[in-house]
């Protein structure tokens, strides 16, 4: 079974910053993570879900929405099956429930989901 968990969601300050886990499990995953590009979205509430940043399942290639360009950044471990979020500066604006994903190399669409990680922003 293939499984994404997301970790470190919670309350903080403006200004504060938070680092978001996902870990992969199953035989799948903990096998060929890195035929899977990873991606962190969010929805906030009444929102539409959104793509906030990705990363290729080698970790070379990156890519940030300008929304958060300079605040996010993504970046993955292979050996511990495990994508982060790093996010500084955060503003109350980026209250959301935050998911990862994972896509193979050979689709077109992120087709596996973590249950998401709430993060709460006040001001």
């Amino acid at each position: 079974q293939v499984q994404l968990a997301e970790s470190g969601g919670g309350l903080v300050q403006a200004g504060d910053s938070l680092r978001l886990s996902c870990a992969a499990s199953g035989r799948t995953f903990i096998n060929y993570f890195i035929n899977y590009a990873m991606a962190w979205f969010r929805q906030a509430p009444g929102k539409e879900r959104e793509l906030l940043a990705a990363v290729d399942g080698s970790a070379r290639n990156t890519h940030v929405v300008d929304s958060v360009k300079g605040r996010f950044t993504i970046s993955r471990n292979n050996a511990m099956n495990t994508v982060y979020l790093q996010m500084n500066s955060l503003k109350p604006e980026d209250t959301a429930v935050y998911y990862c994903a994972a896509r193979h190399r050979s689709a077109n669409e992120y087709s596996t989901w973590g249950q998401g990680t709430q993060v709460t922003v006040s001001s």
